[in-house]
């Protein structure tokens, strides 16, 4: 009786679609913010800021402002990305499922989206540098997504099972 008591104390954990939403919030925020350390320091030509380029006019969206909206951009296309992953790989197991899936992303916002971007050049127009460091965080980004996701369902599944038995 007692140990139940103690057991009510506790908060309940946090539903499986809250849990997807703050993995691809802080993934975006995150990885957008190496993104654009990584244009700091010259390893990409792309910054972060070229998500606005399409919507906002003005030259604030390439300062300091420009560059932290771009990144809360970023990590709301993220929660977005996070729940397809969610609706379409969670069942699988291994980091695998979410390599290949920062790499779909990575040939999807350079291959697809590109004209949507004027501030990204065209593929093959790119520097070896910008293409190596961008596909290595899209992948990075992918794995932390698909990992964090899949960790989450395969826990939830087990304490389900050790409740149901």
């Amino acid at each position: 009786m007692a140990i139940e008591k103690k057991l009510g104390n506790y908060p309940k954990p946090m539903s499986f679609s809250v849990m997807v939403f703050w993995t691809g919030l802080f993934g975006g925020l995150f990885w957008g913010l190496i993104g654009c350390i990584a244009s700091y320091l010259s390893f990409t030509e792309i910054r972060p800021n070229v998500i606005l380029e399409p919507w906002a006019l003005g030259h604030w969206k390439y300062e300091w402002l420009g560059t932290v909206i771009s990144i809360i951009l970023i990590g709301i296309c993220s929660v977005i990305a996070a729940f397809i992953y969610y609706a379409v790989l969670r069942k699988f197991t291994g980091f695998w499922f979410g390599l290949g899936y920062g790499i779909v992303l990575f040939l999807v916002v350079f291959f697809i989206l590109n004209p949507l971007f004027p501030g990204i050049k065209p593929f093959f127009d790119l520097k070896r540098d910008t293409i190596i460091t961008s596909v290595c965080i899209y992948i990075v980004y992918g794995i932390f997504i698909g990992y964090s996701i899949n960790y989450e369902y395969q826990n939830t599944n087990e304490q389900v099972n050790e409740e149901s038995s």
